[in-house]
């Protein structure tokens, strides 16, 4: 199973490129609220389609939440969560 600081690491490296992309320079922390950071709605199906991308998995139509996309911190459990049954098979 992957590391929790592995994938939030990977995590922060989309959430910046998609804030590059916006030219916004923000400090992001796992707790920073990434709407407060300026990402839009669409910055969020975005961030949605690069995590499938980059985890390779589909997230499940149920775990497309807002509460799920707060965050790096959430963003991070969500994976995880998603991940651990594909490592414990």
């Amino acid at each position: 199973m992957q590391a929790v600081s592995d994938v939030q690491g990977r995590l922060f490296v989309l959430v910046k490129s998609i804030l590059k992309q916006n030219a916004i320079a923000a400090n992001v922390e796992p707790t920073t609220l990434l709407v407060d950071v300026g990402l839009t709605s669409m910055d969020m199906v975005n961030l949605m389609l690069a995590v499938e991308a980059e985890f390779d998995f589909t997230i499940p139509q149920t775990e497309i939440t807002p509460e799920n996309f707060q965050s790096v911190g959430t963003l991070t459990r969500l994976v995880m969560s998603q991940l651990a049954p594909a490592s414990a098979a």
